[in-house]
């Protein structure tokens, strides 16, 4: 019967330690992948761009404006030039009058297309029904 209880403490103590093991990541503010990818990409337009992009091969910045109407310009530029220096979209400038910039998905913004898409099916599955259920 001791044997029985000393195991029972052991593996008791096992599992603490590797609880804390696994929770630790969450801990250190500074290396949590949640954390890092809130950081990045909860705002409220990247994530928007990004995807919009994605249903295209370019798009020039008047024609995101056009489309995203309640972005103001400064914001639009200011997305797009993080995610630019994230290496998610590449800006191309074109020698005209008035100058032509165009936007498009790097090879890194492309591997990331389908994880947005699964958060946006997600969101249409079950935050649709959360509406419902609310009223």
């Amino acid at each position: 019967m001791r044997l029985l209880n000393f195991m029972s403490e052991t593996i008791t103590d096992n599992q603490s330690i590797t609880m804390e093991n696994k929770f630790e990541k969450y801990a250190d503010c500074d290396n949590c992948p949640i954390r890092r990818v809130l950081d990045r990409f909860g705002d409220k337009w990247s994530l928007l761009i990004l995807s919009m992009l994605g249903e295209t091969d370019k798009m020039r910045f008047s024609e995101m404006r056009e489309v995203l109407h309640d972005i103001s310009q400064k914001m639009l530029t200011l997305t797009l030039r993080k995610l630019e220096e994230d290496g998610l979209v590449a800006r191309k400038i074109y020698a005209e009058v008035p100058p032509r910039v165009e936007y498009k998905l790097t090879e890194c913004g492309i591997s990331l297309l389908p994880h947005i898409l699964a958060l946006i099916a997600w969101g249409d599955k079950h935050m649709t029904n959360r509406k419902k259920v609310k009223k």
